[in-house]
């Protein structure tokens, strides 16, 4: 049979470019279909590189960096603070959306405006806006479509000071006080960045610690740094309602008892895929209660035809890993022999201030396993760059195999965090270990060079292994 189309795909956000482009590189035709008025889905327009922005912009307006090194307060005009980060984070989205769309044309990629439904395993019909319906074959199809908030019932986000992670992006003025239900990733980095910008913030989540996926150390370390910047918690305990109050604000009651008051509350306790009206259910396409699409080791669902990648798919729901998700999907698709499969090494990136970062087994991973291992520190305080920088609280934290002396997981946390971890991942991904730092040579001053010292310690905790405990930190 002839189609239309070798590949059309359903998003142009992370997993939807570049599925698109991989298909369009081995000589596809491809189409991208995409609801929206501009293509890049919530990493552009909603969510990861807006929030980034929004960070940096709010480090550089509230002088975080600058108080931390010449213990100078720098007082922030709440008036001017909104619309200077607002105007930032437009400019960063307009650059990215033209990349986009010249990444699609160098490769002759098809882009079209509309929302689409699955009629059959290899048939959509679209729905631009304002136009007539028409429908397309294609030989496979890619489900990129993202996701979104989720939007409890007992949450009126009706009120125009109660947001999600999308809306919070919209804020009008830079308020006093703030409360965040969830202290995951969004939750966290939020409360982080609206603590520099001088908000008195709360974060409330029904865990006992944040981020409970983080390595224990590191995520205690980072509840230390955002205490820092004063920032409440209330963990371990439920949200029983939220309610504006005429002369409270918004009130948040908890299932111990107590109430918080605050002019904005931003809830961000979990996503959920967007799969509503793309018609899944009628060709096979099996979705669970959370909108997320079931696939199997190839991202291939249960029609043969389509396939899915990206936040639609669930965890761990990072633009970095939707991208390579979709191009395996589509290689695997068209049979390619190019990219069979995604690393199971995946690097964490959290852009809280400070920033953490992760890749590899944590503490708590080595020991449910039964590794034996050593660990190795480094601290920015020691390190020539972190105190020319001010970062005093900064630390990498290595973790070495104990028969092998590999490398097996790698912790960072501290300005930079997200970029000094690729040096852990390409040394685990490569077997190096911690003689492989300890001869490698690195520029000065620099915060790479803590690997080294991070390095040196570890090895003195594997001398005294020797003849003590086979688990040392």
């Amino acid at each position: 049979m002839a189609y239309d189309y070798d590949l059309v795909v359903l998003g142009g956000g992370p997993a939807g470019e570049k599925g698109a482009v991989q298909a369009a590189y081995f000589g596809k035709r491809v189409l991208v279909l995409e609801r929206e008025a501009e293509p890049g889905g919530a990493a552009v327009h909603t969510g990861t590189l807006p929030s980034k922005t929004l960070r940096e912009t709010a480090l550089f307006l509230s002088g975080y960096r600058q108080r931390e090194l010449y213990g100078v307060r720098v007082a922030v005009d709440a008036a001017l603070a909104v619309p200077r980060l607002l105007s930032r984070k437009n400019a960063v989205r307009e650059l990215e959306v033209q990349r986009i769309h010249w990444n699609f044309q160098r490769h002759g990629v098809e882009l079209a405006h509309g929302i689409g439904t699955l009629k059959d395993a290899h048939t959509l019909e679209i729905q631009p806006p304002g136009g007539s319906a028409r429908r397309i074959t294609s030989e496979f199809i890619l489900v990129a479509t993202g996701s979104k908030p989720f939007q409890p019932s007992n949450i009126p986000f009706d009120d125009e000071d109660v947001d999600d992670s999308d809306t919070v992006l919209q804020i009008d003025r830079l308020p006093k006080t703030m409360t965040i239900i969830g202290g995951g990733v969004i939750g966290c980095e939020y409360a982080t960045m609206f603590a520099a910008m001088h908000v008195k913030v709360t974060v409330v989540d029904g865990r006992p610690r944040l981020l409970p996926f983080l390595d224990q150390e590191m995520g205690e370390r980072l509840k230390g740094a955002m205490g820092g910047l004063e920032i409440g918690f209330k963990l371990g305990v439920n949200v029983v309602s939220v309610a504006r109050d005429p002369e409270r604000g918004i009130v948040t009651k908890l299932d111990d008892g107590t109430t918080l008051a605050a002019e904005k509350l931003l809830f961000a306790a979990g996503r959920s895929g967007r799969t509503e009206g793309l018609g899944l259910e009628e060709v096979g396409v099996v979705v669970d209660k959370r909108g997320s699409i079931k696939i199997d080791d190839d991202y291939r669902t249960a029609c043969p035809s389509v396939y899915a990648a990206g936040d639609v798919v669930g965890f761990p729901a990072l633009a970095s890993t939707s991208m390579e998700q979709a191009r395996v999907a589509v290689c695997h698709a068209f049979g390619f022999t190019y990219k069979r499969q995604m690393s199971h090494l995946l690097p964490y990136g959290i852009y809280t201030i400070p920033e953490v970062s992760c890749v590899g087994l944590s503490e708590e991973d080595a020991t449910k396993a039964g590794t034996a291992f050593v660990v190795g520190r480094a601290f920015y305080r020691d390190n020539a760059r972190g105190k020319i920088i001010g970062d005093k609280d900064g630390v990498v934290k290595l973790m070495f195999d104990l028969s092998t002396r590999k490398l097996i997981g790698c912790h960072c946390i501290g300005d930079r965090a997200s970029e000094l971890v690729h040096i852990g991942q390409v040394m685990i991904s490569l077997g190096g270990t911690v003689d492989t730092l300890i001869e490698t040579v690195f520029n000065y001053p620099t915060l790479s060079e803590l690997f080294k010292y991070a390095a040196y310690d570890a090895l003195g905790a594997l001398g005294r292994a020797a003849t003590h405990s086979p688990v040392l930190t």
